[in-house]
């Protein structure tokens, strides 16, 4: 019973600190929440982003789980072509553990 209270408890911290970043790309700047750039090289980022297969994985910053539809996204992204365009820089990093933010000035685009 213990168990279940605490996992119960960590469920709901994770849940109301708005952990979960289920982002839909969308076709045009102006349908977005967050204009986005990837960058070469992840000291440029202001977060490294890694990719969940399933949307229950992304449940902390940086774990990001792309949505087939709009309405399924906690935030609508927009790839822009130049970093000057773009309201945060990213970088996708190849492991999970290696997820998260780099400029902790940005968190708020994603909350």
């Amino acid at each position: 019973m213990k168990k279940h209270i605490y996992f119960l408890s960590f469920f709901l911290i994770i849940s109301i600190s708005g952990f979960s970043q289920k982002v839909f790309k969308t076709n045009y700047d102006y349908q977005a929440d967050v204009k986005v750039f990837v960058v070469d090289y992840d000291y440029q980022a202001d977060l490294k982003v890694y990719t969940v297969r399933y949307d229950y994985q992304a449940r902390q910053d940086g774990l990001w789980f792309f949505t087939q539809y709009d309405y399924q996204a906690d935030k609508k992204i927009f790839f822009t072509n130049y970093d000057y365009q773009a309201d945060l820089k990213i970088f996708f990093v190849d492991y999970d553990y290696q997820a998260g933010w780099v400029n902790a000035s940005k968190q708020h685009l994603l909350k």
